[in-house]
């Protein structure tokens, strides 16, 4: 491999070593429980007000990742065709990315009754997360060959691990000391919160120093900001009816939003489970999460081992059934911490596995030169980007106010989608989309 080639995969890898930040400290752990705690604070009989709609204080934020995941559906495929048509890539990462990161950034101010603006602000900032991944994700075929994509993105995810947990401890170290120097438990929070965009920031000038500028492919006549929106716009609707060429393809993407969604909702939920139904408290949360994140980072590297003795496709397999164990494990077993403690464990080996090894699997049965196309579909699922299974957490709570049967009912997500997995012949798939 070149020097050259080198550096831009550590470019790549920065990325993922950027944007963790994100889902782990403002998804994960922060965000969650305290704007939760801060619609609590104002609700009328557990009810707030939102645009005349009134909303459950607990369902508040579940809501928050659907409503941001819906409207990925309509922009993020529009981002995919615009930088597969421009081959802009590295342009259309870089603005999602920075947009994403002063939205972070903005969440300081989320105070007081502020829980409308903190929702827009995370909006904005989950819909930038996911425009940058689906260019990000798409470059890994440009970075690797088909037969490396396994080792290359379990790679990318255990290094983003290893980033997103550097920052947390950062954060615990930080938030469990604020006090003694003065600062209110309110204002640690949006400081942690902030400090994850200025890192999102910081960090991604690195993959847009190394990461090389792919030829732009358009006419001077159609460079215009118009032209490229409407000829991204009808890209995606020839990419949609084309769609039908590769079903093995399409049927391995429908399981992923399955099983996937689950797993975005368990680590999307998990810190608000365990404050508002166990009574954690939120440096302990913290504690746990940052453990996940190192466990992750070997946990990525080893179902990426796994792999290659088992085959992508089982190992993917043994880990939503690892999943589908936790699940029931945290509906029935965890009511405390030692047992929060061991779930986390759980969660931490498999997480990363699952997703890289989706990721490369997905990889390689996409056609070529359509790449940030079809990771735009498969972004609609993936970190932090999940949508049905918040939403179902969300109004199973709103209905029985039991966050046990709420985390229960993302059991139907692994199922369907382990099962949907099992089915796909991913040889076949690979051959359909090659040739």
């Amino acid at each position: 491999m070149s020097v050259q080639n080198k550096k831009e995969r550590l470019g790549w890898y920065f990325y993922d070593w950027a944007n963790s930040a994100f889902p782990t400290t403002v998804i994960t752990v922060f965000l969650g429980p305290y704007i939760t705690s801060i619609a609590n604070n104002v609700a009328v009989n557990g009810q707030i007000n939102v645009y005349g709609l009134e909303i459950a204080s607990g369902s508040y934020y579940p809501y928050l990742v659907s409503i941001s995941v819906f409207l990925q559906v309509f922009f993020l495929p529009i981002i995919g065709s615009i930088a597969d048509k421009t081959k802009a890539k590295k342009l259309i990462l870089g603005v999602a990315a920075y947009i994403g990161a002063l939205a972070t950034l903005s969440l300081f101010f989320l105070d007081g009754n502020r829980y409308v603006f903190g929702g827009w602000m995370f909006v904005v900032a989950n819909i930038s997360f996911g425009a940058s991944i689906v260019v990000y994700n798409s470059i890994l075929n440009d970075i690797s060959t088909i037969d490396e994509r396994d080792e290359v993105s379990s790679k990318g995810w255990a290094f983003g691990y290893i980033g997103g947990g550097l920052l947390l401890l950062i954060n615990l170290v930080f938030f469990s000391n604020a006090e003694s120097f003065g600062i209110s438990t309110s204002d640690a929070v949006r400081i942690c919160l902030a400090s994850a965009g200025a890192w999102w920031a910081i960090f991604t000038l690195f993959p847009l120093l190394w990461i090389r500028n792919y030829k732009n492919q358009i006419n001077k006549r159609d460079k215009s900001p118009v032209k490229i929106l409407r000829g991204g716009f009808e890209q995606f609707i020839d990419t949609f009816k084309n769609a039908k060429k590769y079903p093995r393809t399409l049927y391995f993407l429908i399981a992923y939003l399955m099983y996937n969604d689950g797993v975005q909702a368990v680590i999307a939920l998990a810190a608000q489970f365990g404050q508002e139904e166990l009574g954690l408290e939120m440096s302990f949360l913290t504690f746990v999460i940052l453990i996940v994140q190192f466990v992750a980072f070997g946990g990525a590297l080893l179902f990426g081992k796994l792999a290659n003795y088992l085959g992508t496709k089982k190992a993917l397999a043994i880990s939503i059934i690892i999943w589908i164990c936790a699940i029931i494990f945290a509906f029935g077993f965890l009511f405390g911490k030692t047992e929060f403690l061991i779930l986390g464990l759980t969660i931490g080996l498999v997480m990363g596995g699952t997703q890289a090894l989706s990721r490369s699997l997905f990889s390689k049965i996409i056609p070529k030169n359509q790449e940030a196309e079809y990771f735009s579909f498969y972004e609609i699922s993936e970190r932090g980007t999940s949508w049905l299974a918040p939403l179902l957490f969300g109004l199973v709570y709103q209905f029985t106010s039991s966050y046990r049967l709420a985390i229960l009912s993302l059991l139907l997500f692994f199922i369907i989608g382990l099962y949907m997995l099992l089915r796909v012949k991913l040889d076949k798939a690979i051959i359909d989309a090659q040739s």
